[in-house]
């Protein structure tokens, strides 16, 4: 079974920032959405997915999210602006185009971190 595991960073409109792991970030991104986990998310409407990255182990999601958690502010900031400068929600054209089963973009993985980081190009 392909499977592969996303670090994500969310953003309130404020720009108040969370970052996660998940198996699935279209689920995780609709239940952010939906104002579905209580808690910190919940309390300050962070529902706005501004950079993601696939991995193809667990192990190696956990120690990026682990890694990123730990950045000031500022470091955080610079990985969104750099792949995602004006901070748009890039899960908005994957749930406008959802018919059914996960359609996000599964990139082939590697050995760790795939080539593919923040939703560009």
């Amino acid at each position: 079974m392909d499977r592969s595991y996303s670090v994500y960073i969310m953003a309130s409109l404020s720009r108040r920032l969370y970052t996660g792991v998940t198996n699935s970030l279209l689920r995780r991104t609709v239940q952010h959405k939906q104002a579905q986990i209580p808690g910190f998310t919940q309390k300050y409407r962070i529902n706005r997915l501004v950079h993601y990255e696939f991995f193809q182990y667990v192990r190696s999601a956990i120690a990026r999210e682990k890694q990123i958690k730990g950045w000031s502010r500022s470091k955080k900031v610079a990985l969104i602006e750099g792949r995602n400068p004006t901070w748009a929600d890039l899960s908005e054209e994957w749930l406008r185009l959802r018919t059914g089963k996960e359609q996000i973009p599964r990139p082939k993985t590697g050995l760790g971190m795939t080539a593919r980081v923040g939703g560009r190009n």
